[in-house]
């Protein structure tokens, strides 16, 4: 049979994407994975109204690399995502999904959900700080238990959000958090939520007791137990005791413990 000579390259091109549109309405279950693949976004726009549509194609469809914004738009707005933790976690985790997407369904994750885009890896900068951010607005109505839980595994900026509760549990839990940085301790020491309980936790910690600029942040606190000056004040330098005997903030008992180990030192008078 001889071709049609009216009939172009174009026409056949076309007549090809108006077959895969139709298919992609009305594909089987199975056929339906393929059309996922499919580079048009027509076609895959298509494959959202199918009836035999479910949670596992919607994966396979979110573990592309590279989707059209607008097909994100589209599929946040269907119901059976709005009905699956998964799909909303693949939503919100993929490199295209756009602002707009992830600020409506970061709200709907449960904590824990938060905190694994947080650190899962290949998470955009973006959507890690802005899951991390509603990760810091949950935790005035987070109970204990999953606080301590967190400081298991939180980042940087939650420990440290953390440890500003004062909770003495709270605040052993987070120290044992390799992820916790000097300068979120020492942010700590130096806050009002730190008492004499809680500087005692810091200073007995095997990793952070013995470090110098903690030490010193913890002599300088009012709060801070008599002990602690007892232990830590041999071990300073003496310009950091000169520093010391400067400070107006410490008690009057400590104040004399700083004399007592300058008076002790010939170098200082």
């Amino acid at each position: 049979m001889t071709a049609d000579p009216s009939s172009s390259p174009a026409d056949s091109f076309d007549q090809a994407k108006v077959t895969r549109l139709r298919q992609a309405l009305i594909a089987s279950s199975e056929e339906l994975f393929s059309l996922l693949m499919d580079a048009d976004p027509e076609v895959l726009k298509n494959t959202l109204k199918n009836p035999h549509l479910t949670e596992q194609h919607l994966l396979a469809l979110l573990k592309r690399r590279t989707l059209p914004e607008s097909l994100i738009k589209a599929l946040h707005k269907l119901p059976l995502v709005g009905r699956s933790r998964r799909l909303l976690i693949a939503l919100a985790g993929h490199a295209d999904a756009p602002p707009a997407v992830i600020s409506a369904v970061l709200p709907q994750l449960f904590l824990f959900e938060l905190v694994n885009l947080v650190q899962l890896p290949g998470t955009s900068p973006d959507l890690r700080l802005a899951a991390e951010r509603a990760v810091l607005k949950r935790l005035p109505e987070t109970e204990l238990g999953n606080k301590i839980a967190l400081a298991r595994r939180g980042s940087p900026a939650i420990l440290e959000a953390l440890l500003k509760s004062g909770e003495p549990a709270l605040v052993d839990a987070v120290l044992a958090n390799p992820k916790l940085k000097e300068s979120g301790v020492h942010a700590f020491l130096t806050a009002p939520a730190a008492t004499a309980e809680t500087i005692s936790v810091v200073a007995r910690h095997p990793r952070w007791g013995n470090r110098a600029n903690l030490r010193f942040a913890m002599l300088r606190n009012p709060k801070t137990p008599a002990i602690w000056f007892t232990l830590f004040l041999p071990g300073l330098s003496d310009a950091d005791l000169i520093a010391l005997r400067s400070s107006y903030s410490l008690a009057p008992r400590q104040l004399a413990e700083v004399h007592e180990e300058c008076n002790r030192r010939a170098t200082i008078r």
